[in-house]
């Protein structure tokens, strides 16, 4: 008895990339939501909040980038 096993035709990069972006799109979430809770808690340091708001979601986001070029370097 032999079993078909069905094929996936196409770039399997796009799929491992929209995996991929899975975790940076939550974390991006995450940091905005509590950058304006934190802000609206104490609106006298919204400046610093702001900053490390916008250093965190760069650093998030280069994950992404990271994401979405590792399967040209690897895809052959």
């Amino acid at each position: 008895m032999s079993v078909l096993a069905a094929g996936v035709t196409g770039s399997v990069a796009s799929i491992g990339y929209g995996l991929a972006a899975i975790g940076p799109g939550i974390g991006v979430g995450l940091i905005f939501g509590n950058g304006v809770q934190a802000m609206a808690r104490q609106p006298e340091a919204a400046g610093l909040i702001r900053s490390n708001m916008f250093i965190g979601f760069a650093l998030t986001e280069a994950l992404a980038l990271i994401g979405i070029v590792m399967p040209f370097v690897y895809g052959q």
